[in-house]
């Protein structure tokens, strides 16, 4: 039984990959994580945009105010834009 398991931990030795040799190296970790990080902003702001366009809709909808709240949802999705965009443009300034 002991024989087998040292044969069995050899063999599993000998077929790791050294780390040069992996299939992704390092880089494609870090692609990753910002590639997710912009997703994210651009979730956001796709989000806070529609939430307040959606809003004035439904708001132009309940009280017969077409277009005026569709309007200003749409004013006050595209400051939540740049808002979002300030943001991140700070927090990217501050990693510099």
């Amino acid at each position: 039984m002991n024989i087998v398991t040292v044969s069995m931990q050899d063999k599993i030795v000998r077929t790791m990959k050294k780390p040069d040799e992996e299939r992704f190296p390092d880089h494609f970790g870090r692609s990753v994580r910002a590639l997710s990080e912009y997703m994210g902003m651009g979730l956001q702001i796709a989000v806070s945009f529609a939430f307040f366009v959606f809003l004035g809709y439904w708001a132009d909808g309940r009280l017969g105010t077409t277009p005026l709240l569709f309007l200003v949802g749409v004013v006050i999705g595209m400051a939540g834009m740049v808002l979002v965009l300030m943001k991140v443009l700070r927090g990217a300034n501050k990693k510099r």
